[in-house]
């Protein structure tokens, strides 16, 4: 059988502040994000399924991916839990989403896919995200790859 990969591209608008590194993103920013998931598997072999001909539902995959990451993060603010304020801006505003991590691209990444493999039907296997922060700059996780 062959193994076949499905891409889904998304959207969002995030801020974020990186307390402690050495450069301009230390401030709280905010990016316009596109996010693409990549799912793995071999299409449904029995032509009496309804799912046949597919790995995954296109629109499962956006179900799984908006609930999970999007409608959490769009409009939001992503700050690492130990944040000056984030406590109180926790408190001051609904959007506000602490993370026990430094919220860079590369960690979100990382996030993203722990998140996502859990959610995952069992036919299909997350392959990659990509992650743009900017038009010329994004962060990518390869399942499998160190």
């Amino acid at each position: 059988m062959t193994t076949i990969r499905l891409t889904r591209k998304f959207t969002f608008e995030m801020a974020h502040a990186l307390p402690g590194y050495d450069g301009k993103c230390r401030h709280i920013h905010g990016h316009s994000y596109i996010l693409y998931v990549t799912v793995k598997g071999v299409p449904e072999a029995d032509p009496a399924h309804p799912k046949y001909g597919m790995v995954m539902d296109f629109t499962e995959l956006k179900s799984i991916v908006q609930q999970l990451v999007i409608d959490r993060l769009d409009h939001a603010l992503l700050l690492r839990r130990d944040a000056p304020l984030a406590a109180e801006l926790t408190a001051a505003y609904e959007k506000v989403v602490t993370v026990p991590y430094q919220p860079t691209c590369e960690n979100m990444v990382i996030d993203f896919a722990e998140i996502l493999q859990a959610a995952l039907p069992d036919k299909a296997s997350l392959h990659s995200i990509r992650l743009h922060e900017t038009a010329t700059s994004y962060a990518e996780w390869v399942n499998g790859e160190r």
